[in-house]
């Protein structure tokens, strides 16, 4: 193993030691020498099969027969989620020819922030991860079951289930993928449309048929946004079958991998004899694979919340200081948009997740010695599905990258850190996805222009008035400010300024995901402004360092001046209510900051 990633292992896990021993003395106590159900009352087994064909009720009386619980974020307006509709049923039969029994456990919530970015839902966005891991609880109460599925994908969904399943951490778990849409039109001829529509030089028709023609079918956005980093992280934990992530919605080889994950949790069920809970799998060490596979891929600066988070809900200790260190030694090996030119299926096409996980394993930054759901060792994850005579099998996948301007081989990566950068200084903390941004505009020293809505950029930006070198900076869009939205709507305008020749980065207690692009954006900033963090004190004008190689923010501004001055007073009524807000109220005012894990619980 490389030493930093053991020694980083090593302090998560005595900084765990005690928070992992009541987690696993939780998930001890809720295991049981019989089958859960076996424990209810008969009333209650009675209304928990009801609805069941005679089949399933008497394979649910024999204590001997497993139940799965489905738990789905189905809805059809998510691109990505519509081809969940039909696999409930589908993996209802695969079981039943196995004796087994399958039944819906819930529904989640699930929202696109494709839809909701620059409108007041996406203030909904963050929170709803909690509510997922929530409703997942709910479905899971009933007490009915042996193990769980899990059908998810998009930005806070798979972090959410993830929360959920492992408070059931005593159920084995597999999480199902349905896989990207076929690549549309390349993400940057959209990204060249849009600022077009920017400038002014594209009419709303044409930016339409660009976006349409880019999000155009089932599947996952073809970008390498929160998404797809929720794939690649889960993969390279060992929660899906090997090579499963990047697979097309309704293929055959779709198709097979959602049944032959419906029959391997019959295998790991209490009753299989090979009993493994994913409260067990899930440890310290599973954990650091899946830093490690968000930072050799450059991937979505979500995750850096939401692992932190996901690992809290096993009762694992992780913080920003633990991914700036495993950056440092784990080489940046995939060139994805928005960070190259290629999207999740050139990446696919070079190779996949079974040429990246050979790799690092090779690199010694991977932790083999691990529990997944196909049995012990990363190992087995460099294998990728295929089908033979339309069978499928798994068979060793490609031992070197087929285009290495995707896929680079660990002697010879594209840079020799992750693609995500910790930064720190007078301001407080925050991160930066660098792998996106060219060496020459990752410093930037400049005048601070301040908005304290992103709703106010636009009119300066029409108006001229950011025509000059400048630190943009939009606070009080923080967790408990407002549930610290995504500001994409701000990158095009920058992205412009940029491409004009001025010097300009954004700093944010906000978020932008995945999707951040070429400006330097310093955000997750905390502590935010809402709680008397120093953004709260910037003032028009002042000058603010942004070093994205050295990973410093800095107000330049004297310390006696500071201390006079007063944090600026900012109504956020207007955000609190209308379109569901004030339903969120108790969840935004008990969030933790961005480098806890804007937890509510």
């Amino acid at each position: 193993m490389n030493p930093t990633v053991q020694a980083v292992t090593q302090r998560i896990i005595a900084r765990s030691k005690a928070s992992r021993e009541a987690y696993l003395q939780k998930i001890e106590h809720a295991m049981s020498n019989r089958v859960n159900r076996a424990n209810l009352p008969c009333s209650n087994l009675a209304h928990g099969f009801a609805a069941c064909c005679i089949d399933d009720k008497n394979d649910l009386k024999n204590i001997l027969k497993s139940n799965i619980g489905i738990i789905s974020a189905y809805n059809d307006m998510l691109s990505a989620h519509k081809p969940y509709e039909f696999y409930p049923e589908q993996i209802r039969k695969v079981l039943h020819k196995l004796g087994a029994v399958g039944q819906m456990a819930g529904g989640v919530p699930a929202m696109c922030d494709g839809v909701t970015q620059g409108e007041p839902g996406m203030e909904l966005s963050l929170m709803s991860r909690d509510i997922i891991a929530m409703s997942v609880a709910i479905g899971l109460s009933h007490n009915m079951f042996d193990g769980a599925l899990y059908l998810g994908i998009c930005d806070k969904i798979v972090p959410g289930l993830f929360i959920g399943a492992l408070t059931f951490g005593h159920l084995p778990a597999i999480f199902i993928p349905a896989g990207p849409m076929p690549s549309g039109l390349p993400n940057k001829e959209k990204v060249r449309i849009r600022q077009l529509y920017s400038e002014g030089k594209a009419s709303r028709e044409d930016l339409l048929e660009s976006e349409s023609a880019s999000y155009h079918t089932s599947g996952t956005c073809t970008f390498y946004g929160t998404a797809n980093s929720n794939q690649m992280v889960i993969e390279l934990m060992g929660l899906h079958l090997p090579g499963a992530a990047f697979v097309h919605p309704e293929t055959a080889l779709r198709f097979e991998l959602t049944n032959a994950a419906a029959q391997q949790i019959t295998r790991l069920t209490n009753q299989s004899g090979n009993y493994m809970p994913v409260g067990k799998m899930v440890d310290e060490k599973v954990i650091v694979n899946g830093l490690v596979a968000l930072l050799a891929t450059g991937g979505s600066t979500n995750l850096t919340m939401h692992i932190v988070a996901m690992a809290k809900a096993a009762g694992i200790i992780v913080n920003w200081d633990d991914i700036s260190d495993l950056s440092t030694v784990v080489p940046l090996l995939c060139r994805i948009y928005p960070n190259g030119p290629a999207d999740i299926n050139y990446f696919q096409a070079a190779g996949g997740t079974s040429l990246l996980v050979r790799e690092l394993l090779e690199g010694g930054l991977l932790h083999e010695d691990v529990e997944t759901v196909v049995g012990r060792g990363l190992s087995h994850y460099t294998k990728e599905p295929i089908l033979e005579n339309g069978k499928l099998i798994f068979r060793e996948g490609p031992n070197k990258s087929l285009d290495e301007n995707v896929i680079a081989s660990i002697k010879k990566p594209f840079d020799s850190h992750g693609g995500l950068k910790v930064m720190s200084g007078n301001l407080g903390r925050a991160i930066m996805k660098t792998s996106a941004i060219a060496k020459e505009h990752q410093i930037i020293e400049a005048p601070a222009v301040i908005f304290n809505s992103q709703y106010d950029l636009d009119a300066d930006y029409k108006a001229g008035k950011l025509d000059k070198d400048c630190v943009v900076v939009v606070r009080y869009q923080g967790p408990k400010a407002i549930g610290m939205p995504e500001l994409h709507k701000l990158i095009t305008p920058l992205g412009v300024l940029q491409d004009r020749g001025y010097k300009v980065a954004l700093l944010t207690d906000g978020r932008l995901s995945g999707a951040s692009g070429k400006v330097p954006a310093a955000i997750h900033v905390t502590p935010e402004a809402y709680e008397g963090g120093l953004l709260s004190k910037v003032q028009e004008g002042d000058i603010i360092r942004v070093n994205g190689q050295t990973g410093e923010i800095t107000l330049l501004v004297d310390e006696a001046e500071l201390a006079k001055r007063q944090p600026y007073a900012f109504d956020l009524h207007d955000s609190h209510y209308g379109y569901g807000r004030e339903l969120f109220s108790v969840i935004r005012e008990n969030l933790t900051s961005a480098e806890q894990g804007a937890v509510s619980f």
